[in-house]
């Protein structure tokens, strides 16, 4: 969603008359428009089924084993890791409270990503899942 101060009258005013006088003409010469995308008649393809890379964010306990109980429900989904970071989380007095990991994920479907997070969210040492991002477009 966009916010803010807009264009104002006047642009918005030219940019509905100039579609007005489209459609007119259109109308005059008996076209219907501009044609539609060749694209327009292929099905929607479930979001289940869509691969694309991940990014990942959780916040989890500061102890051995949680990193490879995390990796671990990657892998029973067949949900292959790029990359991974972990680093210390501290309160306010300093003291360290627990950890967070990121993790970049391969190619995999929102499906099996979708369950990754869902069971990751069920373990123990998992205080949360913060943030999951789909990463698009080439040179990832």
């Amino acid at each position: 969603m966009f916010y803010g101060q807009g264009a104002g009258g006047a642009p918005t005013a030219s940019a509905v008359t100039g579609d007005l006088v489209m459609a007119a003409r259109n109308r005059v010469l008996g076209s219907r428009g501009p044609r539609e995308s060749k694209y327009a008649q292929l099905p929607v393809a479930p979001m289940g089924f869509i691969e694309t890379r991940y990014y990942v964010s959780m916040n989890v306990a500061d102890k051995p084993g949680v990193l490879s109980a995390v990796a671990a429900e990657f892998a029973k989904r067949e949900v292959s890791i790029a990359e991974v970071r972990q680093e210390g989380v501290v309160d306010e007095g300093g003291r360290r409270v627990g950890a967070r990991i990121v993790v970049v994920t391969h190619l995999a479907t929102d499906a099996a990503l979708s369950e990754t997070v869902d069971a990751l969210d069920d373990l123990d040492v998992v205080q949360g899942v913060s943030s999951v991002i789909r990463l698009e477009g080439t040179g990832l």
